[in-house]
């Protein structure tokens, strides 16, 4: 009776310990899954990926680079080149709806059979007789203006010494073709969120260096830009 009595005290503190031990374990547990759900110390937070204005959702070479160059073939090795730039504002992204809009540009032909500096007998001779220029916006309700044309016979564009027939203006001169310094677009609706320009250019092409035949034809080139929105 006596030794029984004497043991009990001694297998109490082994169960304190036990349970001592178990909750050590579970508060381990539960301090590791707490490490593991959050974020590392130091670690970069993502940074939210901006929302892209109007502007730069419309696709525009033009507004990005701030001028753009189309090329036209009309005949074998034989091109029309149109070049715009921004001429006032310069920068596009100043572009916007209720601000006056100037561009320039030129209208040149390169004929790829002959060195650029060739004399104009070893090349086929393009002439433009007409030139026009049409719009069509795009706006966030959906309506469709055309705010802006340019219609011209380039004969009356450029000085009159300038090389020139019943068939149009020479492009392939040493002159340099078709230069319009700068032209202007207007107050555009405020919601417009891009311009689209299509212009239209009547040539006549010679077939062959130093009497070929020529046939006419029409070149078509469209200049998307971009409308930033008002300040």
């Amino acid at each position: 009776m006596t030794r029984s009595h004497l043991s009990l005290p001694l297998r109490r503190p082994s169960v304190r310990r036990a349970t001592a031990t178990l909750a050590a374990v579970a508060l381990a547990g539960s301090l590791l899954a707490g490490c593991a759900s959050s974020p590392a110390a130091g670690a970069a937070t993502p940074t939210p990926t901006p929302t892209p204005t109007a502007s730069i959702a419309f696709d525009s070479v033009f507004t990005y680079d701030g001028s753009q160059t189309l090329t036209s073939e009309v005949a074998d090795q034989l091109e029309v080149r149109l070049e715009l730039w921004a001429d006032e504002p310069k920068r596009t992204l100043e572009w916007t709806p209720d601000n006056p809009k100037s561009f320039g540009f030129a209208v040149n032909v390169y004929d790829h059979r002959v060195d650029e500096k060739a004399v104009l007998e070893q090349k086929r001779r393009v002439y433009i007789s007409a030139i026009s220029i049409t719009s069509q916006t795009s706006q966030t309700s959906g309506q469709v203006s055309q705010p802006f044309q340019f219609t011209a016979d380039p004969r009356t564009l450029v000085p009159t010494d300038t090389l020139r027939s019943d068939q149009g203006l020479l492009l392939n001169s040493y002159q340099g073709g078709l230069l319009v310094p700068s032209t202007t677009i207007a107050q555009l609706p405020a919601d417009t969120y891009g311009l689209t320009l299509q212009f239209a250019m009547t040539v006549t092409v010679e077939g062959a260096a130093a009497g070929g035949a020529f046939t006419q034809q029409t070149v078509y080139q469209t200049v998307p830009i971009a409308i930033a929105p008002a300040a």
